[in-house]
């Protein structure tokens, strides 16, 4: 899988995990029973969409850089 910049998945993580609380939210206490069930649903993907991210974040390698003076100060 391609490298993705750490602050770029804590974003996603938490845009997710705000869009699920929320939905969640809104399907179980505001929404009109028509339409409790549906917006509950989307929440709860949001969720394990900012899983995923979470767990893309935890195992990822760390990018490899290509800086030439990095390199030779790790030789020093």
């Amino acid at each position: 899988m391609k490298y993705v910049k750490p602050i770029r998945l804590k974003i996603m993580m938490g845009m997710f995990f705000g869009a699920g609380i929320v939905g969640i939210i809104v399907g179980l206490y505001i929404a009109p029973p028509q339409g409790t069930l549906m917006i509950t649903f989307m929440g709860v993907i949001n969720l394990a969409l900012g899983t995923f991210f979470g767990w893309i974040f935890l195992n990822q390698k760390p990018e490899l850089s290509n800086d030439k003076r990095k390199k030779k100060s790790d030789n020093n």
